[in-house]
């Protein structure tokens, strides 16, 4: 019998990155219900991604609290996954789940982390460069 934790591994190891264009991650997001998801607009979680990790499902980046931050939207394992260190886990996934070509898990943790009394204002990177501004060269071309 093969251990849980032993096909989790192989299926992180197959898993890989994709790194979308602004268009092609625009058209995913809307695809999956994210255009004013909890009053969110779809010009903000774009924003929010390229200034997270610039479309990169792979992206990851480690903080000077001891957490990391993972995939597209950079979600921190502090409050929303498992990385082995002490976590909230409030997506209830393994960190490693983030990265890769499968978006939709990271999309669905980050429809947690709205639901959240913070709801977007979570991510530092949306505070700084989206909230406020004109966004709509996030979208423009992209037909959505």
């Amino acid at each position: 019998m093969v251990s849980r934790s032993l096909v989790f591994l192989l299926l992180v190891a197959v898993s890989s990155a994709k790194v979308f264009d602004r268009c092609e991650w625009a058209k995913v997001l809307k695809r999956a219900g994210m255009d004013g998801y909890r009053g969110v607009s779809l010009a903000d979680w774009v924003c929010l991604s390229q200034r997270e990790s610039n479309y990169n499902t792979d992206a990851t980046n480690h903080n000077s609290d001891g957490s990391t931050d993972y995939g597209i939207f950079q979600i921190n394992s502090r409050y929303w996954c498992d990385d082995g260190t002490s976590s909230a886990n409030g997506c209830n996934i393994h960190c490693n789940e983030l990265l890769g070509d499968n978006v939709y898990v990271a999309i669905n943790c980050a429809r947690r982390v709205v639901r959240d009394p913070n709801g977007i204002s979570a991510w530092v990177a949306w505070r700084k460069h989206c909230q406020g501004q004109d966004l709509s060269s996030y979208l423009s071309g992209c037909g959505v």
